[in-house]
């Protein structure tokens, strides 16, 4: 009877371990799967996180794409203000071009005109002046003349030759000159030496420098001047050509007339 006791209770403790065992291995189950669950939310948690900071990241480019767009956007805005304000001075500007270009052609039309009369002029003046570098004048006046003819010379420039044309004559009366020439003298023709002293004497020598003689205004003629005056031509001769210094000379002039 004992031993059936014992018996039961070494089954029933068997049973009991059996029971246990199979408690803690189903524990062991559960503490799995809960560790797998854990873990699976781990790892979903670590992915949304992932998602999360990236999204942080590209709205942080977006946002500074955004400013900088902003900032080119206000930057055009100050440009386009300014290359409009450029824009309308230009157009003035345009404006008073065509007006002043209007202008331009109304007085190329009054200039040509004026540029034929002062050419006439200034012919009419060489051929009652003295006649010193007669061919040299009339041959610049004759370009002149020419250039009026070209289409490839701008009326502003054919004026400008005209006024340099009048500057080049009026530095005549006040400069001294010498240069050589070919004058009838006593019935033949003769190399000379002309010195030109401003506008107020205008006389000539000899190449041997014995003969002299001056240009009388009032007769229009060369006349004749006796020896006295060869060694003051000379000395002015030399004078013009730099050969000798800068000196008083006493020479032949116009003596004054009466107003008219």
């Amino acid at each position: 009877m004992k031993n059936q006791r014992l018996k039961a209770v070494a089954v029933s403790t068997v049973l009991s371990a059996s029971a246990l065992m199979g408690s803690v291995a189903m524990a062991d189950q559960t503490l799995d799967a809960v560790l797998q669950v854990g873990q699976a939310k781990t790892t979903l948690a670590q992915d949304s996180q992932k998602r999360i900071d990236r999204l942080a990241q590209e709205t942080d480019e977006l946002t500074q794409q955004f400013k900088q767009q902003n900032k080119l956007i206000e930057d055009l805005r100050v440009f386009n203000a300014q290359m409009e304000k450029q824009v309308a001075k230009q157009l003035e500007v345009v404006s008073d071009l065509e007006q002043s270009i209007e202008k331009v052609t109304v007085i190329e039309r009054q200039i040509q005109p004026l540029i034929f009369r002062m050419l006439d002029s200034l012919d009419q003046f060489v051929s009652l002046d003295k006649p010193f570098d007669v061919q040299e004048r009339k041959d610049r006046i004759q370009s002149l003349r020419n250039n009026q003819d070209r289409a490839d010379i701008s009326v502003s420039e054919k004026f400008r030759q005209v006024l340099e044309a009048y500057k080049i004559e009026s530095a005549y009366g006040s400069t001294i000159e010498a240069y050589k020439d070919t004058l009838n003298v006593n019935g033949q023709e003769r190399e000379v030496n002309v010195l030109r002293v401003g506008r107020i004497s205008l006389m000539y020598q000899t190449t041997d420098a014995k003969e002299s003689g001056a240009y009388d205004p009032t007769a229009k003629e060369w006349i004749a001047l006796d020896s006295s005056y060869n060694s003051r031509i000379l000395k002015g001769l030399r004078i013009a050509r730099d050969q000798a210094s800068k000196d008083i000379m006493v020479m032949r002039v116009q003596a004054p007339e009466a107003a008219q």
